[in-house]
């Protein structure tokens, strides 16, 4: 790289990491919690340093299997190792935090990448992220199904056809990606879908092992999702049945999945919202349970956004050159 690319690329860099940081301690601001209601519910709590550091030591496992699932979908365009992939996700959510609808995330893990075709790789990229889509839908289905058992106030014509719907997304998934290769040829016949299918032909290239395995981590990373939820709800001495949580857990990542989020921000006020709609039947203190998804968006997002950002500065803005 000339001199002065390597000055502009610099700029950019220091322009990007400047603007994120300043956006971070932004959003902190806006982010009042009663620290007295924490306070006395940690007091409370039996062995608070027990769940926090479970709770912590579960974050990298989570975005460990955000990171094979990408390793594994992006090696179709580039191989890289676990600890580039890790690197790539954390740089994409670093950047979702202020590029809207999942751009960021997307360019944070093209931009890792060291060849010139970064382009193919977005197909993968959304290949990944439609897979974890896919997979709130599968286990939401049957979170809003046991959901409408366990509250029946929350019963009615309209839950129920949503429920039908959701089973429905879950059977379409399957037909679609059974038929991946021929919608693909379909495309290339329409003008206006033709000229993006560059972006997304990688994705009838998978085998169905290849989409079962991303299948499987996207799972994984749900599990223990919901394991982190579950800790600190315990933390905060929220306890209800544990089916009745497992379905609150289940619809709440449902909601922040459907949702559209234009930055993290938005995105914690979804996860606030959806958790206080869902477990408003049962009484639980507004407080504690939005302190209880501050919490679990602190470690599971906002810290990994700061590591993250060593990621972004590690961008490369050309690729390298690959025959």
């Amino acid at each position: 790289m000339r001199l002065e690319d390597k000055k502009i690329a610099f700029g950019l860099k220091m322009a990007v990491l400047s603007g994120l940081i300043a956006y971070i301690a932004y959003t902190l601001t806006r982010q009042p919690t009663d620290l007295g209601v924490i306070r006395r519910a940690w007091a409370q709590a039996p062995n608070p340093a027990l769940w926090v550091s479970l709770l912590l030591l579960l974050t990298p496992v989570n975005w460990g299997f955000e990171a094979l699932k990408w390793q594994g979908l992006v090696r179709r365009v580039e191989p890289i190792s676990f600890a580039d992939a890790y690197r790539g996700v954390l740089a994409g959510l670093a950047l979702s935090m202020a590029i809207p609808t999942g751009i960021g995330d997307t360019a944070g893990r093209v931009l890792s990448l060291q060849s010139t075709r970064r382009a193919d790789s977005i197909g993968a990229a959304l290949v990944s992220g439609g897979m974890q889509f896919y997979v709130a839908i599968c286990l939401g289905a049957p979170a809003w199904t046991l959901y409408l058992d366990r509250v029946p106030q929350r019963d009615g014509s309209a839950a129920r056809t949503l429920a039908l719907g959701l089973w429905a997304l879950v059977g379409l998934g399957v037909l679609l990606a059974n038929i991946r290769p021929a919608l693909l040829r379909w495309s290339g016949r329409v003008p206006l879908l033709n000229r993006f299918r560059a972006y997304w032909s990688v994705a009838a290239q998978y085998t169905g092992r290849e989409l079962l395995t991303a299948f499987g981590a996207a799972t994984g990373r749900y599990l223990i999702f919901s394991i982190q939820f579950l800790l600190v709800l315990h933390l905060y001495g929220l306890s209800l049945p544990t089916t009745d949580l497992l379905a609150g857990i289940g619809l709440v990542f449902l909601v922040k999945t459907i949702t559209p989020a234009f930055n993290w921000l938005s995105d914690l006020g979804v996860r606030e919202a959806a958790a206080l709609w869902v477990f408003a039947p049962y009484d639980v203190p507004a407080p504690l349970l939005v302190a209880a998804t501050l919490t679990l968006w602190v470690v599971n997002v906002l810290a990994p956004v700061l590591v993250g950002l060593v990621s972004v500065w590690r961008i490369r803005l050309a690729g390298t050159h690959t025959p």
